[in-house]
């Protein structure tokens, strides 16, 4: 049984950072490599970021592009984001999610498991 749990969402001001965790467990962690995507309200779920299995090749949406920061500590199966000068359209809920293949894609429907997601709102 997968479990992705989630963690570090809250509420912020404009400017502000938070860290956001993801524990996984019930799988071997470092066979998958992980994402995050964040869905506002009235839109569709959205890319974000994501990471390899090894922890190489971060790459990032346009929107979060030098803001945000994906890591992932395989020792401790969590994978974690970092997300720095946020703005209010950065509001959302967001979701890890695993994938079995070595390096994680943008495309939400080739991930195989997900966070229960975790709020983060940011005010002006």
């Amino acid at each position: 049984q997968v479990q992705l749990v989630e963690s570090g969402g809250g509420l912020v001001q404009a400017g502000g950072s938070l860290r956001l965790s993801c524990a996984a467990s019930g799988l071997t962690f470092s066979r998958y490599a992980m994402g995050w995507f964040r869905q506002a309200p009235g839109k569709e779920r959205a890319f974000v970021a994501a990471i390899s299995r090894g922890g190489y090749n971060p790459y990032y949406a346009d929107s979060v592009k030098g803001r945000f920061s994906i890591s992932r500590d395989n020792a401790k199966n969590t994978v974690y984001l970092q997300m720095n000068s946020l703005k209010p359209e950065d509001t959302a809920v967001y979701y890890c999610a695993a994938e079995q293949a070595w390096e994680g894609g943008d495309d939400a429907n080739r991930y195989d498991y997900w966070g229960q997601g975790t709020q983060v709102t940011v005010s002006s």
